[in-house]
């Protein structure tokens, strides 16, 4: 486990998080370098007998000290967004191992990637194809592109998460498929490098990812009738992980599983984690600012904290469980309840977690656990507050990878017109 108790008191490997706290501050994201290191290596020892090329989804965390350390191991990256583009580029990233999703690419975003030069464009419409062609031929620039299908598969995760159904906004149909990468492969200023799918996230059964794999070899296998060969299939990502009690997807059994389907054929396998290298490797430090025990039978204790669902939106967008255990042990007046852990924003969606059975007092640092993928990523100014400062321990060490958000920072971005 990442976050161990050692001598009574909740660490990070050797370092203590009441230290980091004393030091930083709360609320504080605090990532485990050794932890996202050890499930990159795991993926990769899985994968080992394919060829595969790892792309973290930079959705998931897109901390530049993350995404170095992550660019250091050797991957490549899965970007939705220009920012996220700008970003791996400012962590080190080579363009050529980035993969470009995202259904809504705009021009200035595409110019972006055909400039730098990334890995390929994963084109989710026929409007989307015509733009890159155009913008490929204004800018003189081959654009290579993989096309994402969606195969209409039941990814059993949560409906905001499930992108691989025919009702989803992602990807073309299946039947649209070959015509449009028989059309790029034609087109001069185009480059047909892959076929692609994204399912959906949290996903801890392989089976979704072989009928989707399935789907996408019988599409290769007509395209090659068609006389177009390509470099890759990418499966995407979304490997399901431990957050209460699920039993998370197994990287072996499904590269088994793919080696045996993909056989002799020559295509790289892509494919695209990010939760998985990421929300176990890290927590939320809070701190309690007040406890309000409930006065009467049926109504809740609330131990509220300082930090809030603009910190950490999942438990109130997805009803996500986090875990939550205090730093430290229990002082002297602390009192045993079941708690609602409520932050400080005026929405009665603003929880972290719900019925935790804690002995707490007033001041106590708290760790919300498996907080390090869309935790940060989602966070906001909502109520203008600041987002948190980010730290990533490495070793015995730990540094901040981005300082506390002040109002400053905020303020700055806007002014009042004087009027005369």
């Amino acid at each position: 486990m990442t976050f161990q108790v050692q001598g009574g008191a909740l660490c990070a490997g050797p370092v203590s998080l009441a230290g980091i706290a004393e030091a930083v501050g709360t609320p504080t994201y605090v990532y485990s370098a050794d932890a996202i290191s050890a499930q990159y290596r795991r993926l990769e020892a899985a994968f080992a007998d394919i060829p595969t090329e790892i792309c973290y989804a930079v959705k998931a965390n897109a901390n530049l000290g993350v995404l170095g350390l992550i660019n250091g191991l050797g991957a490549g990256f899965d970007i939705v967004s220009g920012g996220e583009l700008q970003r791996v580029i400012a962590a080190g990233a080579r363009p050529e191992t980035v993969v470009f999703s995202g259904v809504g690419k705009s021009e200035a975003e595409i110019n972006l990637g055909l400039k730098l030069g990334i890995h390929c464009f994963n084109v989710e419409s026929a409007a989307e194809l015509q733009r890159i062609a155009r913008q490929a031929e204004r800018l003189q620039r081959i654009a290579p592109v993989a096309l994402r299908v969606n195969p209409d598969v039941d990814a059993r995760t949560h409906p905001y998460i499930a992108t691989g159904l025919k009702e989803n906004k992602f990807g073309v149909q299946a039947s649209e498929a070959v015509g449009l990468l028989v059309e790029a492969e034609r087109h001069p200023w185009l480059e047909a490098s892959g076929l692609a799918c994204h399912i959906g996230s949290q996903i801890e059964q392989v089976g979704p990812y072989l009928e989707a794999l399935d789907r996408l070899l019988d599409l290769l296998d007509e395209l090659q009738a068609s006389s177009v060969e390509l470099g890759h299939i990418d499966i995407g990502g979304g490997f399901g992980v431990t957050y209460q009690d699920e039993t998370p997807l197994d990287p072996r059994e499904l590269a088994t599983a793919a080696k045996a389907r993909l056989r002799d054929r020559p295509q790289t396998l892509v494919i695209e984690p990010g939760r998985f290298l990421t929300a176990n490797a890290g927590v939320l430090l809070t701190r309690v600012e007040y406890l309000k025990p409930g006065s009467q039978d049926g109504q809740p204790s609330f131990a509220v904290v300082d930090a809030a669902m603009n910190d950490l939106l999942r438990p109130a967008l997805y009803q996500a469980w986090h875990w939550v255990e205090p730093v430290l042990p229990p002082g002297d007046g602390a009192s045993a309840d079941c708690w609602d852990i409520v932050g400080p924003i005026c929405e009665s969606g603003d929880f972290l977690a719900r019925r935790r059975q804690l002995t707490l007092a007033p001041g106590d640092l708290l760790a919300v656990g498996s907080a390090g993928a869309y935790g940060m990523a989602q966070s906001s100014n909502y109520n203008a507050r600041g987002r948190p400062a980010e730290v990533l321990v490495e070793g015995d060490r730990f540094r901040v990878v981005r300082r506390r958000e002040h109002i400053n920072d905020q303020l700055a971005l806007e002014r009042i017109d004087a009027h005369g």
